[in-house]
C-alpha cells in the first residue's frame, strides 16, 4: 500500500510540474500532457496577449455543422471558387478561434489557390486575448471533444475530399491528430510547434508525411520532444520533415513581440510547398 501511494504521490507531482522534455511518468496522453502546460506559470508567462486586430473578409464567412453525435460546432469557411476536393483544415491557437487565425486561413486560401480552407472553431465559441482565460481553455479541452469535431469537419467535406492540416502551438498538435481522424483522407499535416502524438501504434495509422515546423529556443517543445518525435515516426514507418528555426514559441505569430517576419516568411514558403506537392 506504501508502494502505491508513493506512485500516486509522484505521478500526481509530475503532472502538475513540467519535466524538461514534457514527459511525464504517468504515461499521460500527448494532447494531455500540453493541456498540463496551462497550469504552469512560465508557459503563460511566455505568451505575450495578442495584439489587437480585426479581420474583414469578402471571401469568409462563418459556418456551423454537425459533429458525428449532433451537436453544432462552428468553422471559418473559405470556398474555392472552382469546385474542388482540395481542403486544408486550420487549427487555432490557444486563443481560440480569432481574427488571427481567420488571417492565417486566408492567406493560405489565397497563397494555395484552388483549395477550400476550413479554420475549425476547437473551443466550441470560446475565444479570448487574455493569457490566463486561454490557460483555462486550454486546460478544460477534451480530446475526444476535438476528434469529434474535426470528424464533423471531415463529414463536411465529404468523403471525396483530400485533407491538409495545419496549426501553431495547441492547434499544432490538433493538427496531427486531426490528420489521424481524418485516415485515408488526410494527405498532408503541417505542424507549428505543436506537442507530437507519442503512441507508435497509432502514429502507424497515419496516412500522410507531416512537416515540422520547429524553433529551436522553444522550451516546450524542445529537442528531446522533437527527437522523440522523429525516433516514434522512424518506427512507425512515416515520413517525417523538420525545419528549424532559430526562434522562440510562437514566432510565427504577428501578433505575437517575439515575432520574427523572416523566419515566417520561410515557414510559409516550406508549408505552401508541402501542401502544394501534396494536394494535386
Amino acid at each position: 500500500m506504501k508502494k502505491i501511494n508513493l506512485l500516486f504521490m509522484l505521478c500526481l507531482i509530475a503532472m502538475i510540474t513540467r519535466a524538461q522534455d514534457g514527459i511525464t511518468i504517468c504515461h499521460t496522453p500527448s494532447t494531455e500532457k500540453f493541456a498540463l502546460f496551462a497550469s504552469n506559470k512560465d508557459f503563460n508567462m511566455a505568451h505575450a496577449d495578442p495584439l489587437p486586430y480585426t479581420h474583414q473578409s469578402s471571401v469568409g464567412k462563418m459556418i456551423t455543422f454537425k459533429t458525428p453525435d449532433g451537436k453544432d460546432v462552428n468553422g471559418y469557411l473559405l470556398t474555392a471558387k472552382n469546385k474542388t476536393n482540395n481542403w486544408i483544415f486550420v487549427f487555432q491557437e490557444w486563443w481560440g478561434l480569432n481574427d488571427h487565425i481567420k488571417r492565417e486561413a486566408e492567406q493560405l486560401f489565397n497563397d494555395l489557390g484552388n483549395v477550400n480552407v476550413l479554420a475549425v472553431d476547437m473551443y466550441d465559441g470560446k475565444v479570448t486575448d487574455k493569457r490566463e482565460e486561454a490557460g483555462q481553455l486550454m486546460g478544460a479541452f477534451k480530446q475526444e471533444r476535438g476528434n469529434a469535431i474535426v470528424q464533423g469537419a471531415v463529414n463536411y467535406a465529404g468523403k471525396n475530399a483530400k485533407i491538409g492540416t495545419v496549426g501553431w502551438c495547441f492547434g499544432g498538435g490538433q493538427s496531427l491528430q486531426a490528420a489521424l481522424t481524418a485516415g485515408k483522407q488526410a494527405v498532408a499535416a503541417v505542424m507549428y510547434y505543436g506537442m507530437p502524438e507519442e503512441n507508435v501504434d497509432r502514429l502507424k495509422t497515419l496516412n500522410c508525411d507531416v512537416l515540422n515546423i520547429w524553433p529551436t529556443q522553444d522550451q516546450w517543445i524542445n529537442k528531446a520532444v522533437m527527437d522523440k518525435f522523429e525516433a516514434n515516426m522512424k518506427a512507425a514507418g512515416k515520413n517525417l520533415t523538420i525545419k528549424a528555426y532559430d526562434a522562440d514559441h510562437a514566432f510565427a505569430n504577428p501578433s505575437n513581440p517575439k515575432h520574427n517576419k523572416e523566419f515566417t516568411a520561410d515557414a510559409h514558403k516550406n508549408t505552401l510547398e508541402f501542401f502544394k506537392a501534396r494536394l494535386k
